[in-house]
Formats: C-alpha cells, structure tokens, sequence
C-alpha cells in the first residue's frame, strides 16, 4: 500500500476559506480592520505570501485567537514544503547512535 499524501495547506486558504468567505468580507476590508496594506492581505489569500509575527498578532486580535495559532499554521506549512524538497537530502543523513 502505497502513502498517499494531501498538499500542506497555506494559511492563506485557511484564512480565506474559514474566515473571510463565511464573513462575505474581502481582503481589502480585513485589510482596513487590521490597519494594513490591502495587498498584504490580498498576497496573504492568494497564498503568495506567509502569515508574518506582525500580521498574526493582528489578526489574532481581531479573529479572537492566538499569534501563537496563526504561527504555528504557517511553521507547519514551511516545514511540509522544506520536508519535501529535501526528502533526498535528509534521507542521506545518519542519525546519532548511542554508544
């Protein structure tokens, strides 16, 4: 049997998907509550950038959850994408054995 893995999904789909879209509010308007640029946010959705420790602060203040939560999203996904693209290289690395 075959491991069949799911792509790491992006803050920014959670955020769009499991905030914005139930809320009908556009990036632009999170942008305006939040009190930053519209493109942030807007680059945040569209999943071409990640969550930044400024940008989780706001928006765990604003969302009532926690930087900690939108971090560790974010940590989650760069790890997956690191873990796969050096699959080969990490797999060439012995570990420490007890003596």
């Amino acid at each position: 049997m075959t491991e069949s893995r799911l792509p790491p999904i992006h803050p920014g789909e959670i955020l769009r998907e499991e905030y914005l879209k139930p809320l009908t509010m556009s990036a632009g308007a999170l942008a305006k509550h939040l009190n930053v640029p519209r493109t942030r946010i807007e680059r945040l959705v569209s999943e071409e950038t990640g969550v930044t420790p400024d940008t989780a602060l706001r928006l765990a203040r604003f969302f009532s959850t926690t930087p900690d939560f939108w971090m560790a999203m974010q940590t989650g996904y760069d790890l997956a994408l690191a873990q796969a693209e050096k699959s080969d290289v990490l797999a060439a690395i012995k570990p420490l054995q007890a003596a």
